[in-house]
């Protein structure tokens, strides 16, 4: 289980996820400001580790105010400024909404009882999540056949979460089965989240991987050699559709084709219960350089014009179950998600 963010002496301890899988390196933050960039610039990445980074970055700001300061205009400019960190993943929006609404609850108690309750709901967040996903871990497994090779893109793993992971943790699962399961990482370009993180997950728990390019999927459906797709999620619509990492839906068109199940796996915090479809999900652009460049490395012409969107839309029909804390959720997914999940 990875540390991936943790509350320490007053402080945000996270690792450094830019820096593997080749060095474990830990970031102190101190600031809320730090925590924002923390956010943007990818230490800390996964929807349900960015929502517990946000919620311990609002903890930290207010954890820093002194008496006599207009607690709820600080608040405000720490919640904004989180806020505006990354659009797409429905979870950090999510955590700073619950925040709010404790600091809303409790506020006419004052500022020393506002720290503690806020320190201690923070927590909350980042210990359901673990205790969510391993609830993800067991339902999902059931899914997953002895003797199976699974193709996983990005990740969805310890890192992306409190240490266990979503799509990782159903794999995790499915091994402490004992089932003879394989993995196949795709690389996930730009920015190799599979390449370097979860194979290094799962080298670290020995789960047997191979590491495979991203335009390779297809070739090796066709060869009869994937046996199911599991993925993480970033945010949910009512009728299924799913942002994940950008090539997740190329993923999904190709398993139709082969008639191989793809799921997803994903908190409930996860899901966006006010959008009825996928098409108003925001989809983050990044910088062009993450394409430019193979770390500091540039691989193409350094002005070439670049689309770098990080996300994609799968849509719920393309998507055979989505696994929550609660169940699997199996088709049609439009109306069954409010009422059975809300």
């Amino acid at each position: 289980m990875l540390p991936t963010i943790a509350w320490k002496n007053g402080m945000v301890v996270m690792v450094d996820q830019r820096f593997l899988p080749l060095k474990e390196k830990y970031l102190t933050l101190k600031t809320v400001e730090q925590v924002a960039r923390a956010i943007e610039n990818m230490v800390i990445r996964g929807a349900p580790a960015i929502g517990i980074a946000a919620a311990y970055g609002l903890t930290l700001g207010v954890q820093h105010l002194r008496p006599g300061v207009d607690i709820d205009k600080e608040f405000s400019r720490f919640y904004q400024r989180l806020w505006q960190t990354r659009p797409t993943a429905r979870n950090l929006f999510w955590a700073l909404e619950r925040m709010k609404k404790v600091f809303e609850a409790n506020r006419s108690q004052g500022l020393p009882a506002v720290k503690k309750i806020l320190l201690s709901e923070a927590r909350a967040i980042e210990k359901e999540d673990l205790e969510i996903n391993k609830k993800i871990g067991q339902y999902g497994q059931k899914l997953i056949p002895d003797g199976a090779t699974i193709l996983t893109h990005c990740n969805a793993g310890a890192l992306a979460t409190a240490g266990y992971g979503t799509a990782l943790g159903v794999i995790r699962a499915a091994f402490a089965r004992k089932k003879k399961i394989k993995v196949l990482a795709d690389e996930t370009r730009p920015f190799l989240q599979g390449a370097r993180l979860t194979v290094w997950e799962l080298v670290r728990d020995r789960i047997p991987v191979t590491l495979i390019t991203d335009n390779m999927a297809g070739w090796l459906m066709q060869r009869g050699e994937i046996s199911l797709v599991i993925v993480g999620a970033d945010r949910i619509a009512r009728n299924g559709d799913t942002a994940n990492k950008i090539g997740t839906y190329s993923l999904a068109v190709l398993a139709k084709e082969h008639r191989i199940p793809f799921y997803v796996a994903a908190p409930l915090s996860t899901f966006d219960f006010n959008l009825s479809t996928g098409k108003n999900i925001p989809v983050e652009e990044r910088n062009p350089d993450e394409v430019r460049k193979a770390g500091h490395q540039f691989i193409t012409l350094p002005e070439v014009p670049v689309k770098n969107p990080a996300f994609d839309i799968t849509p719920g029909r393309l998507i055979s179950a989505i696994i929550t804390e609660r169940g699997i959720i199996e088709k049609p997914y439009a109306g069954k998600l409010r009422s059975s999940y809300p």
